[in-house]
């Protein structure tokens, strides 16, 4: 039988025929991709003629097909239902993809032509998106070290390989911790607090593992559990968070710390190399911050006044827990619903019957795509994904043009890495006439057959920012693949995804989906108008564990290439007290040895990203409210100008097009009470 990735799908978008793909068909892939691109690199640059656009970029352009199908296939799988033969397969070829890549831009010979046709770029007759292609292949490729002497390359080469390998390793070593500390509860009087789907839930997820008659806590990425908010029993409380935060330092075979410190190091010793003086300089250069000096600059604007916010949320804590208990981590999000409930009324746990999952999806998600952007949702149950609980389903246009299918995996798994995510299997492009399948991977827990899914308030808004992700994918109209969907800089790429969860709380989407599962009544308005006025509530916490970790991957990645750490927890404790953010009750978002965003997860040096596209996604915010709001204009300006140009156009530039000016800080600022 013909390995399946050796040609295009013939099933519909070209969606890849899983059910005809077997473990071994992966390698075989894999081995064709890379000799079959380096081939196509070859004819390029073996052609005597001068350098053109049509004999350079678009051979480059159209190059690794193969390799494309099975990458795009395979690192879905390792991510979302990850086995033993895909952890082992990917430690194998993590470092082969690291040296191809680094085979194709370290090719002096492509160098030369792409250099060529840079410095001609003005004068060849292209129009904006194939003048900008080059720009970015120079930009590229001299920033990957393309111009360096062959000695430099061969330390490079050793540099990507090493970091490719480490960094495969943490992800592995994460999941395999995190799935080992899941708190295992004897007593299910221990659950007090906790709604019966949610122990059902906990009792399915033991049975899961063989633990019948227990209950199974799993744990989130995030140093916060969901579920803290909730249970009584503060021992329980703290079995959990002490769990979160011990993942990957405990020593043993799963213990990261001495990666972390070895991927930091390597990562700086690289930019020297490549002429930077830290590896946050390096990622920078090429985002829209353009230096780590912009990133610290913000965000140390923003930590002493969410400090300070913290501080005066913990005192109202502390206040209603009493005299007999200092307020530690594990007691922030219980007391923190207390003083919800007492002063605005609001119970987040008692929305969670509003929030059932279905009619979260088609009612709330699908229903404000459909209002702004005319496209629907057509679940196809004729077509499968790489896992059962993964579900397709088929988007067109208003006018019935077909744009792509959109798959939307829901539930936590121990073979699924912990967090949210939006990742292409295919990505639109006129050159290669490609569709878009995007998909959507969250991790809320399973209940039992039979019984409703229902959300967190948190998860509604989770799966509200990462649809916002998949529409950045599905309408993304570019002819490069390089541009394709959400192909973007890293510190823009959050922003269409937080301008999405708008719509979350939007009166008229909120009412068409928070119906109560049982009563079929709709969520009461007094209720609605408790969760706009408490939207402030707990920022400081929230603005202060973010900062706390972003400014904990900045500091990793400042460091200068022979800086003698040797104690991860010790660096980690001073990088927090340096920018007054080491409070104890408030511990950042993620911690070293789990962070998985900086040390394993492509946001090195990038975590910052979201609070400064969140400056952008304010701003926008306040446009669409002053601009009428829900309409099919402004989801058509929003569309064209941001969306559908994916990264075929400067993130400035598209920003200023749709905007008419800069982004304004304000918004944020009293969006998180820093002002």
């Amino acid at each position: 039988m013909m390995n399946p990735f050796f040609s295009p799908s013939v099933l519909p978008y070209g969606l890849p025929p899983f059910a005809d793909i077997a473990d071994e068909h992966y390698a075989e892939a894999f081995d064709r991709g890379f000799e079959e691109q380096l081939a196509e690199v070859a004819a390029i640059v073996a052609n005597p003629e001068e350098p053109t656009f049509e004999n350079t970029m678009l051979p480059l352009e159209r190059s690794g097909q193969t390799l494309s199908r099975v990458s795009h296939v395979f690192f879905t799988r390792s991510s979302a239902d990850s086995s033993d033969f895909t952890n082992a397969l990917e430690e194998q070829y993590a470092p082969r993809i690291a040296a191809h890549t680094d085979a194709i831009r370290l090719n002096p010979a492509l160098w030369e032509r792409i250099e060529t046709l840079h410095g001609r770029r003005g004068r060849l007759g292209l129009d904006a998106e194939s003048q900008y292609l080059i720009e970015r292949y120079y930009t590229e490729y001299s920033l990957a070290g393309a111009a360096l002497a062959e000695a430099q390359k061969a330390k490079l080469r050793d540099f990507n390989q090493r970091l490719s390998t480490l960094t495969t390793r943490f992800e592995k070593n994460l999941l395999a911790d995190t799935n080992d500390l899941a708190v295992v509860i004897d007593d299910v009087r221990q659950l007090d607090g906790l709604a019966p789907e949610q122990i059902s839930a906990a009792g399915e997820a033991a049975r899961e593992r063989g633990l019948d008659g227990k209950y199974l806590i799993t744990l989130v990425l995030s140093t916060g559990h969901p579920l803290l908010s909730s249970l009584t029993d503060r021992e329980l409380r703290r079995r959990i968070t002490t769990a979160s935060r011990s993942r990957g330092s405990r020593g043993g075979e799963h213990d990261n710390t001495a990666m972390v410190l070895e991927i930091a190091r390597l990562r700086a010793e690289r930019a020297n190399l490549l002429g930077f003086p830290t590896h946050a300089a390096y990622v920078t250069a090429d985002e829209t911050a353009g230096s780590p000096e912009a990133v610290t600059d913000l965000l140390g604007k923003l930590a002493p006044p969410a400090a300070r916010n913290a501080e005066a949320e913990q005192q109202k804590l502390q206040a209603i827990a009493g005299a007999e208990i200092t307020v530690e981590a594990w007691d922030w999000a219980f007391y923190s619903e207390q003083v919800r409930r007492a002063e605005f009324d609001v119970d987040l746990a008692a929305m969670r019957p509003y929030f059932e999952a279905e009619r979260v999806l088609r009612d709330g998600v699908f229903f404000a795509a459909t209002r702004l952007y005319g496209v629907t949702f057509t679940e196809r149950d004729d077509l499968s994904a790489y896992h059962p609980d993964a579900r397709v389903f088929e988007v067109h246009n208003e006018d019935g043009s077909a744009l792509g299918l959109y798959i939307l995996d829901l539930y936590t798994r121990d073979s699924k890495r912990g967090g949210a995510w939006m990742n292409s299997l295919i990505s639109q492009n006129s050159l290669l006439q490609h569709p878009s399948i995007v998909v959507n991977n969250l991790n809320v827990a399973k209940p039992s057959p039979g019984e409703a899914t229902l959300l967190t308030f948190d998860e509604v808004t989770t799966l509200f920012h990462e649809f916002g992700h998949a529409l950045h994918g599905l309408f993304a109209e570019v002819t490069y693949p390089k541009f394709a969907g959400t192909n973007v800089f890293r510190d823009f790429v959050e922003f269409p995804s937080q301008v999405n969860e708008m719509w979350m709380l939007w009166p008229e989407v909120l009412q068409n989906y928070a119906v109560h599962h049982e009563s079929g009544d709709r969520m009461p308005q007094h209720l609605v108008d408790r969760i706009q006025a408490s939207q402030k509530f707990n920022e400081g916490f929230a603005t202060s564990e973010y900062l706390a970790a972003a400014l904990l991957d900045q500091a990793w990645h400042l460091i200068e290439a022979h800086a003698n750490i040797s104690d991860v927890a010790q660096f980690e404790a001073g990088a927090l007290a340096s920018v007054g953010l080491d409070n104890p009750a408030v511990p950042p978002r993620y911690s070293s040895t789990y962070f998985a965003h900086a040390f394993s997860g492509g946001y090195d040096a990038g975590y910052y990203s979201y609070i400064w596209s969140e400056v952008l996604d304010a701003d926008t915010v306040e446009w669409f409210r002053a601009n009428g709001g829900l309409t099919r204009g402004n989801g058509d300006r929003f569309r064209a100008l941001v969306l559908g140009v994916g990264g075929s156009v400067d993130p400035h530039e598209a920003y200023l097009h749709f905007r008419g000016r800069a982004a304004d800080i304000t918004p944020l600022l009293e969006r998180r009470g820093l002002n």
